[in-house]
């Protein structure tokens, strides 16, 4: 075991932060390599081993390219990282959870002229010369160099690299856009199936899916539907008159009395857009006369001029 506190990348397309070593099964091999084999991984889980990354608790989170983390020991081919970028009541430092060392590099960022953000889907990053890379994914934030008629060149824990401007914009972290916006975007996932830990486009969880569209929005927000609670401005959970499209409403069993278990959009007209649960899909759906009316145990607003720490 090697003791470390020092910043690592995330150089793989999407890197799952795993809660324990042997958490991983067989069946995830491909999600565990580098190059990431997200989509031969994602298409093999039937719902028993997607169910199963929950109930045994095996995926914390996950990890963007270009994603920073704190690496505080390594033992043999694992790192036991913090996702410094992931708030959470877990640790005051980041999310917690173990990464394969082979999706993890050293590098110096490049001084650069700040950021870009993926704000569509999917979009591919080029080496210099033209050679394809890595697919990025929906919110990747990477240091942009220059920029060209056609591209930005950005700053990889691969390489200098390429993107086309269609599929990226500029992003300081501090452009705060509404969470209109978030619901917005969030639109665009609709019928993507949910993943437990998911924070990609490639799948999210409930509260992914709100952390990751705010985001979107430089709205920064706790990684967890629990925290995300806690958090932001307290609205009137029996006025529905008071809700504004955006708000993030919770959910809890046995009638709200329980710890919060799920997290959606508030879309406005007495509905929700939501990423719900494993064999599921996100989507978009009327909360009367369903279970979420008598489980709805907190609204929270966040946004321009809302404190969230």
């Amino acid at each position: 075991m090697t003791t470390l506190h020092s910043i690592w990348y995330c150089s793989v397309t999407v890197a799952s932060v795993w809660t324990k070593l042997e958490s991983v099964r067989d069946i995830d091999q491909s999600a565990i390599v580098n190059p990431v084999q997200l989509m031969k991984w994602l298409e093999a889980l039937h719902y028993e081993e997607r169910l199963d990354l929950c109930k045994g608790n095996r995926i914390q989170t996950q990890l963007l390219f270009g994603e920073p983390v704190i690496v505080e020991e390594i033992q043999g081919e694992w790192a036991k990282v913090i996702s410094i970028l992931q708030p959470t009541h877990k640790d005051d430092r980041g999310y917690p959870g173990w990464v394969p060392l082979v999706q993890l590099c050293k590098y110096q960022p490049s001084k650069s002229k700040g950021n870009i953000i993926v704000n569509v889907d999917k979009t591919q990053l080029w080496l210099e010369d033209g050679t394809p890379q890595i697919i990025l994914t929906f919110n990747t934030i990477l240091p942009v160099l220059a920029d060209t008629k056609q591209h930005y060149i950005v700053d990889t824990p691969i390489g200098i690299g390429k993107i086309l401007k269609q599929g990226a914009i500029k992003y300081t972290g501090h452009q705060v856009q509404s969470m209109v916006k978030a619901v917005q975007f969030g639109l665009n996932y609709l019928d993507l199936p949910y993943i437990w830990g998911g924070m990609s486009s490639y799948g999210y969880d409930c509260s992914g899916f709100t952390y990751n569209m705010a985001k979107a929005c430089g709205i920064h927000i706790p990684r967890d539907a629990g925290d995300q609670a806690t958090y932001g401005m307290a609205i009137s959970k029996d006025n529905k008159d008071e809700w504004q499209v955006g708000d993030l409403l919770f959910f809890a069993d046995e009638k709200g009395t329980k710890p919060v278990r799920h997290v959606g959009f508030y879309y406005g007209d007495g509905q929700m857009l939501h990423s719900p649960q494993t064999g599921k899909t996100v989507e978009l759906r009327k909360l009367e006369g369903t279970i979420f009316v008598e489980e709805l145990c907190a609204v929270r607003r966040y946004g321009s001029g809302v404190k969230i720490t």
